[in-house]
């Protein structure tokens, strides 16, 4: 909100207010009832129900590399992907690899899924399903990497259970990662950032990099500082930290 003051001929003041948009894109329901429906033509984009991921029915459980990507190439996972431009960016930039980013909210990464078709990029997917649910789309052993990028920090206490670094969440990820998995944490949040750092060291885990400002300080791996997101760029705007973790979840 910002206040405009005004002094007028007769000593006194008035006060106008305006209310700018908050950095978001509200999409209208028009526009998510044509973006899911657009979603369902293409081949990277898969939206199973509940119960058939539930019940273990989901067909590519296990078989991403040899069923979808039709490669051996190493998979990496992109939680909470928004519009998915982190799991394009990382596809775009290491053809070698194989991508799959997840969400709820599938009107949300229509635009990533909707520029890999545009631009022909055949390493990365896209599926609409909750992270609580992952170990159900993917087998034991599957992911080589997963990624968490700019998750809601849930800074309170009564949230705990919903980061996405908390105990229960790094047990299912251990289920589906290779052993020499790792995860990547890259954050806006200091408090994500230090409840992550404090949990790891806490419970043993391997921390392989933190950085608490990968703009400022040296030594950031490339991915992490080659690309932003479209609210990444907000924060840099406003001279925001972001930071970052990288670790391994003990045996």
């Amino acid at each position: 909100m910002i206040f405009f003051i005004f002094s007028l001929a007769n000593h006194s003041v008035l006060y106008i207010s305006l209310i700018l948009p908050k950095y978001s894109e509200k999409v209208g329901s028009k526009n998510k009832l044509k973006r899911f429906k657009e979603n369902e033509t293409f081949n990277n984009v898969f939206q199973p129900t509940r119960e058939e991921v539930v019940g273990d029915l989901f067909p590519l459980k296990g078989k991403w590399n040899s069923e979808f990507f039709k490669n051996d190439n190493p998979l990496v996972l992109e939680l909470g992907c928004g519009k998915g431009e982190y799991s394009v960016g990382l596809a775009e930039r290491y053809p070698n690899k194989n991508f799959v980013g997840i969400d709820i909210k599938g009107a949300r990464f229509w635009r990533g899924a909707k520029t890999a078709v545009e631009t022909g990029l055949h390493n990365v997917a896209f599926i609409r399903t909750q992270i609580e649910l992952i170990n159900h789309i993917f087998a034991e052993n599957e992911v080589d990497e997963i990624w968490i990028t700019f998750p809601d920090p849930q800074i309170k206490y009564k949230r705990t259970k919903h980061r996405m670094t908390n105990s229960e969440f790094l047990q299912l990820y251990k289920k589906i990662l290779k052993k020499e998995g790792v995860v990547n944490l890259k954050t806006d949040s200091e408090f994500m950032h230090g409840y992550t750092l404090g949990l790891l060291h806490g419970e043993g885990h391997e921390v392989l990099y933190a950085n608490h400002n990968v703009y400022v300080n040296e030594g950031s791996p490339e991915e992490v500082t080659a690309f932003q997101t479209f609210y990444e760029k907000q924060y840099l705007e406003i001279n925001k930290a972001i930071t970052y973790i990288r670790f391994k979840i003990k045996e």
